[in-house]
């Protein structure tokens, strides 16, 4: 019989290389690995059904297409992107002297559904008691006065205040002139380092993150992976092997991580950071599943639900095919 072809789309992350380089093989699969680093570029291919068979998808986009009934694919619990955020709140402490004074603000963001976005607010509100439901939000570029795109995204179950950013300024520039309180996202705005008003809610971003983890056991998912529905139903056995596959690119590339007789990547402190990631982690910092994963699920879905882009979180065991 002969071998499924399946066409993936992501990233080429480390833990996806084996996969590319067909060092791990999926088994029953004849797999083609696009490259594609815009991750933007692949979510809306996937989601216009274009190209690819399956591909690392955006967290929250995926959880909002699941829970409004327009998801024309299923999920893995294979965790392609993960980001600790903290060190991506900027404020203009001319305006804002602590987080709490953020409620009620304007804060600039990429984009209001992005899965950066809400963990971030999910952790201002979490360690702040800060309540963002009034807030308005102003949707752009970062460093640019450009657009951020145009998404094909679901619109919030909830009324909520965004805007999209017409000023013909960058949100940095914004930020600096005072018509912003705040950026959240996923860049660090021009003005930091420049403008001495323009600072970061957390200055030691690592340690407050490393702590944050050992209390909560979160540790942000952005990109989780999708396969065509279409695919899953007629080959029933895909979506594990896929998974399996996955699993076993991740484990080989940890392990040549984790040589230490050569550095793997250019750190030149890595071995000080994988003695970190054995005491912080357990050796493994990036594990797949959903039980491993449950903090950091519970509170994504959760988030979705405070935050008005869902109208109820779902179940985590009803968001993933592959139950593991």
């Amino acid at each position: 019989m002969s071998n499924v072809p399946l066409t993936f789309a992501c990233g080429l992350y480390d833990r996806m290389l084996p996969l590319y380089t067909g060092e791990v093989p999926v088994e029953g699969v004849d797999l083609k690995f696009v490259v594609e680093d815009n991750p933007r570029v692949i979510f809306d291919n996937m989601a216009a059904g274009l190209e690819y068979g399956a591909s690392e998808f955006s967290s929250s986009e995926y959880i909002s297409r699941f829970v409004g009934n327009q998801c024309p694919f299923v999920a893995v619990p294979v965790f392609a992107s993960r980001v600790f955020r903290h060190s991506l709140i900027f404020i203009n402490k001319k305006h804002v002297k602590s987080p709490k004074e953020l409620q009620g603000k304007r804060i600039g963001v990429p984009l209001y559904t992005m899965t950066a976005a809400v963990f971030i607010r999910g952790l201002l509100s979490d360690e702040h008691g800060i309540d963002l439901s009034k807030n308005e939000w102003v949707e752009g570029s970062i460093n640019s006065a450009k657009a951020h795109g145009n998404p094909t995204i679901l619109p919030t179950a909830k009324k909520l205040s965004i805007t999209a950013n017409q000023s013909g300024k960058s949100l940095s520039e914004l930020l600096e002139t005072g018509e912003l309180s705040a950026i959240i996202g996923t860049d660090v705005p021009d003005a930091f380092g420049r403008n001495p008003d323009i600072v970061r809610v957390y200055p030691d971003y690592r340690a407050a993150e490393i702590e944050y983890y050992k209390r909560t056991k979160i540790f942000p998912i952005m990109h989780t992976v999708v396969l065509r529905r279409d695919l899953h139903d007629k080959h029933p056995g895909l979506s594990a092997a896929f998974y399996r596959a996955c699993e076993q690119a991740k484990n080989a590339s940890l392990k040549k991580m984790k040589y230490r007789g050569t550095l793997r990547y250019m750190l030149p402190w890595m071995t000080a950071d994988l003695d970190e990631i054995d005491q912080v982690f357990g050796g493994d910092p990036w594990p797949y599943g959903v039980e491993a994963n449950r903090p950091t699920l519970s509170a994504l879905v959760r988030y979705l639900e405070e935050q008005g882009i869902v109208a109820k979180a779902p179940r985590i065991e009803d968001l993933f095919v592959v139950k593991q």
